[in-house]
Order: structure tokens, then C-alpha cells, then sequence
């Protein structure tokens, strides 16, 4: 199974600037079988960045969507309209979250994003708080079970889920990597218990927070973690493809 590395841009970059990092991205980026990467801008981006990568080795993957295909929904973007643009829509990222996004909506996202053919990349993630009174797993849990609480054990098999601790993006701070397998070890159990053994062997789960070139071998090293979601790191071209290598 090739490592899967997702640069997540959140909201950065205006088309023209969008386009100048995939061009140089396109030009930096050396991979080979051994990885596959991913880019999410956002979405007044998505089109432009599409086609300065057009080669398709660098892939587009969108930050939201809406668990609606269509309708009376004003300011949305649904999945439906993602298709042929996009391969891959993170759901229920701990920003996403913050501003009061709730577990079961975030399944109703995965489950959009699943049905009109597109990847789902639910993201998990506990807070300092969960991690102080030993709750991370447990949290990590609920939302994972929502999250995957409309789809089939052969989608499950096909999705994937970035474990993100909130107190570790964008604030310098890093997990643990023996922490961090911990939590993997969980996702991969819960989802055997739930959806069967196929499926957590073949659901693909990545690490994010606070990821640069300097640890992300070291996330990578850990067994079970299939690669990486990176943030403010992947506006800065250098950096990611320093980081897309340490796949190797």
C-alpha cells in the first residue's frame, strides 16, 4: 500500500498564488509508487489548481463539503459538484469542529462524500484536556463510530482516517510517536470490531499536527501510520516535498 501524503492549505492562497505552488510543486515533487500525494486547496482554487496539475501526480483533494448534494443551501459546496475535480474531501477536521460541527453531521459528510465517488478523510482528534484525564482514546472513538456510522464495511476499507490531536496543530507542539500508534492501534481495532478485519486492514489511517520535514520520518517509522496530513507546512513548497520524501 503506497504512503499517502495530504497537504491541507486551509485558507491561504488566492488562485493566482494557488497556481504558482502547484506549478513548483509539480516541478519539486519527486515520488514514485512508494507514495501517493494530495493537495486541498480551497475551493475557489480547486479549478485553477487542477489545471496546472493536470499530469495527475499530484492529486486534489477539497477541505469541506456539504452532507447535501443539492439544494436551497447557500454559501455550500457539495460532493456532487466536487466530481471530476476533486479525489479525496477531508471531513470533520478539528477546525471544522471547533466552529460547532457535531459528530453525526460529520458522518453525514463522510457518507456524502462516499456516495457520489470520492474518498472521505475523516479526521479524529482529542484535546488537551481528553489527553490530560486519559480520555484521548475513548474521544477518539465516538467520533470515529459517527463518523463511519452510514457507510458499508467494504467503503470503510476504502476510506481514510487522519488521527489529529488538537493540541498539536499549529502550535509547535509533537505527540509522541509511541502515543500515536496508540491511538492508530485503537482506530484500527474499533474498526475490526466494527466493520470486520478486511476493512481495518485496508482503511488507510494518517497522523497530522504540527508535521514538518524534521519528524515526519519519524511518524512514518511507526507501524500502522500510512502517512501524513500536513498543514501549514504544505503552502510552503520546500518543505512538503522534504516531507513527501521522507516517504520513501
Amino acid at each position: 500500500m503506497a504512503r499517502l501524503i495530504i497537504g491541507n492549505w486551509k485558507m491561504n492562497l488566492g488562485p493566482e498564488e494557488a497556481v504558482k505552488l502547484a506549478e513548483r510543486l509539480s516541478k519539486i515533487v519527486k515520488h514514485g509508487d512508494y507514495v501517493e500525494v494530495v493537495v486541498c486547496p480551497p475551493f475557489v482554487d480547486i479549478v485553477p489548481v487542477v489545471q496546472a496539475l493536470k499530469d495527475g501526480v499530484i492529486k486534489i483533494g477539497a477541505q469541506n463539503v456539504s452532507s447535501a448534494d443539492h439544494g436551497a443551501y447557500t454559501g455550500e459546496v457539495s460532493a456532487m459538484m466536487l466530481r471530476g475535480l476533486a479525489d479525496y474531501v477531508i471531513v470533520g477536521h478539528s477546525e471544522r469542529r471547533a466552529m460547532g460541527e457535531s459528530d453525526a453531521e460529520v458522518g453525514r459528510k463522510a457518507a456524502a462524500v462516499n456516495r457520489n465517488g470520492l474518498t472521505p478523510v475523516l479526521c479524529v482528534g482529542d484535546k488537551l484536556s481528553d489527553r490530560d484525564h486519559g480520555l484521548a482514546t475513548r474521544v477518539v472513538h465516538d467520533q470515529l463510530v459517527a463518523g463511519l456510522d452510514h457507510l458499508t464495511a467494504e467503503e470503510v476499507g476504502h476510506m481514510v482516517v487522519a488521527y489529529e490531536p488538537v493540541w498539536a496543530i499549529g502550535t509547535g507542539e509533537f505527540a509522541r510517536p509511541d502515543g500515536v500508534k496508540q491511538v492508530v492501534d485503537s482506530i484500527r481495532s474499533t474498526v475490526g470490531e466494527l466493520y470486520g478485519a478486511a476493512a481495518a486492514g485496508s482503511l488507510r489511517v494518517l497522523y497530522g499536527g504540527s508535521v514538518a520535514p524534521e519528524n515526519a520520518a519519524m511518524y512514518l517509522r511507526e507501524a500502522g501510520v500510512d502517512g501524513l496530513l500536513v498543514g501549514g507546512a504544505s503552502i510552503r513548497s520546500e518543505e512538503f516535498a522534504a516531507i513527501v520524501a521522507a516517504a520513501k
